[in-house]
């Protein structure tokens, strides 16, 4: 069972790093940036989550 959390935490790291990687390169204001990485870091799995459906997508969102 230990392998399975094990493998289970490095998709939720690879995940979080990824979504900081996007809120930091993005053209979103600082306090979005601030906001979104500290919610990503402080609840990995649920902060993932909530920037996939709510985060700032850049130049993307621009219509």
């Amino acid at each position: 069972m230990t392998a399975e959390l094990g493998f289970f935490g490095a998709i939720v790291l690879v995940a979080d790093i990824y979504a900081i990687f996007n809120v930091l390169t993005s053209s979103a204001s600082t306090l979005s940036k601030l906001i979104w990485t500290l919610a990503i870091v402080v609840l990995p799995v649920l902060g993932f989550i909530a920037w996939l459906i709510f985060g700032p997508r850049g130049d993307r969102a621009k219509v």
